[in-house]
């Protein structure tokens, strides 16, 4: 007890300054050390991976589609050129319509019944409906029916996506540690990197080994067929998990006895024991915060499916390049970001999630205009240099809004409403991104539009940076703060007890 007494570490009680500005916040101003969550690295390296999985195979799905959109045109639609292309990305946003429905359902079941078993329904929905466009016939074989059938995949893709981003960003975030949050957050979007690279790769490979004539008649359907083997694996992962600590915490506050079940222990869930928040609740509260979120990931997402989504049909399609070479180009501009994105997690831990968001949006919204204008030149160097400096831009909002969005909301609400802000902002801006620009270009015949469209979601979120707070380095609203061995909770526990109140 003696031990116990004795003045805090200066050195703990400077390295954790972060946690006591958040705790003097609080209305309770000290912190039992029962209070803390401590989380063990292998754990949270186990949470992350599972839901980095899940990531990485909605966006190889994504990708495929992407960098198959020109074969998908021909395989789906009637006419020819741009009209089958301007269908096959209307297919494509089509399924981005649901988002919304999909994040309305499961977001707020994912608040009731555990974050865990919803991750685990939304990755089956989301397998079986890539392996089943993989087995829809051409058009040219059963005619009307195949783009319907295509469209209803799609549309199972986009129901079930709507639960999985908001999901797996908020297990990350909430088994991660408060200083380290954006170093594991950044793994969820290394999944994007690696779901895309791994069907861009996929993609070179069939073709250079295909030729497009055996690509059209059946090479297209091998990457769909591949992508239900990777929901199972994603699926094991995910099934293998405990539920958060937070999520554990809040069903620990909110039980109406100390006579629980051992089953109702590991299971935890809270629909029994409080009833079911409206949804006109949560927009009643949290509407100022969702409307940010809105924001940010409009922006975010317009950039992001200009570069990794849009950009292989716009070089081969509208300037006329090579599809190897674009996909090479592709594939090492995502390499590339893949090797610094964990970078840009330890450094938004360190400076703030402000100052590096706002990096990338300034970057996107002075060099599109000009990165476009290099593509014009026609070489292979100018399109690697131009991906690479939009790839800049782009990680520094990958490696840290996965970290960034969680945090603007409180625990029993945050999977509900960063589901519903995230897919109302996908729905509008993301994934109508890449049929937006087609028809751009196609309109004006200016092929430097759709540069102004990015431009102007990089100014919105410039916008939405600069209003929002700050999140690095503090507990998640709605819980206590976490650290990463008992030693630093300890420290903070002590140092909160010395500290005067006022």
């Amino acid at each position: 007890m003696k031990h116990e007494d004795q003045p805090p570490d200066p050195a703990a009680l400077k390295r954790h300054r972060y946690l006591f500005r958040a705790v003097r916040r609080r209305r309770d101003p000290k912190v039992r050390l029962s209070d803390i969550t401590v989380t063990d690295e292998p754990t949270v390296k186990r949470a992350t991976k599972a839901a980095a999985v899940g990531n990485a195979m909605e966006w190889f799905d994504f990708g495929i589609y992407a960098y198959l959109a020109v074969t998908i045109g021909k395989v789906f639609f009637p006419g020819g050129g741009s009209t089958q292309l301007l269908a096959s990305f209307t297919a494509f946003a089509a399924s981005f319509l649901v988002r919304p429905l999909g994040g309305l359902f499961f977001g707020p079941l994912g608040d009731r019944i555990g974050r865990k078993k919803v991750l685990a329904l939304t990755m089956v929905l989301m397998a079986a409906g890539t392996f089943c466009i993989g087995l829809i016939p051409s058009y040219s074989s059963i005619g009307l029916a195949s783009p319907v059938l295509l469209l209803l995949c799609r549309l199972v893709q986009g129901f079930s996506t709507g639960g999985e981003y908001g999901g797996a960003a908020t297990f990350i975030a909430e088994y991660a540690p408060d200083r380290r949050r954006g170093y594991f957050g950044s793994f969820l979007e290394l999944g994007t990197l690696t779901g895309y690279t791994g069907a861009a790769a996929l993609v070179l490979v069939l073709n250079t080994a295909l030729g497009d004539a055996s690509m059209l008649q059946w090479g297209w359907r091998i990457p769909f067929l591949v992508g239900g083997p990777i929901g199972v694996v994603g699926l094991y992962l995910r099934m293998k998990l405990d539920e958060t600590p937070a999520f554990r915490k809040r069903v620990e506050q909110l039980a109406p006895s100390p006579e629980a079940g051992a089953a109702e222990a590991s299971e935890p869930r809270l629909s029994g024991n409080v009833p079911q928040k409206e949804l006109k609740s949560i927009f009643s509260e949290q509407w100022r915060t969702l409307l940010l979120c809105v924001c940010l990931v409009a922006a975010y997402n317009v950039t992001d499916y200009m570069l990794l989504s849009y950009m292989p049909a716009y070089l081969t399609d509208s300037l006329g390049y090579e599809n190897s070479m674009e996909l090479i180009a592709a594939i090492i501009t995502m390499v590339a970001m893949a090797a610094v994105i964990q970078r840009i997690g330890h450094l938004n831990d360190r400076f703030g999630r402000k100052p590096v968001l706002m990096a990338g949006m300034v970057g996107f919204f002075v060099l599109t205009v000009p990165v476009f204008a290099l593509f014009q030149q026609g070489s292979f160097a100018a399109v690697l240099v131009g991906l690479l400096a939009l790839g800049a831009c782009l990680v520094c909002l990958l490696g840290t809004m996965s970290a960034t969005l969680p945090a603007l909301f409180p625990t029993d609400v945050r999977y509900g409403s960063l589901s519903i802000g995230y897919n109302v902002a996908t729905s509008l801006f993301g994934g109508t991104a890449p049929g937006v620009m087609t028809y751009l270009v196609d309109s004006t015949g200016d092929k430097l539009a759709p540069a102004y469209y990015a431009s102007g979601a990089a100014l919105l979120g410039i916008i939405a940076v600069a209003l929002m707070k700050e999140t690095a380095r503090r507990p998640l609203a709605g819980s206590p703060p976490s650290v990463s061995t008992p030693e630093e909770a300890r420290a903070l526990a002590r140092a909160e007890n010395h500290e005067p109140t006022f």
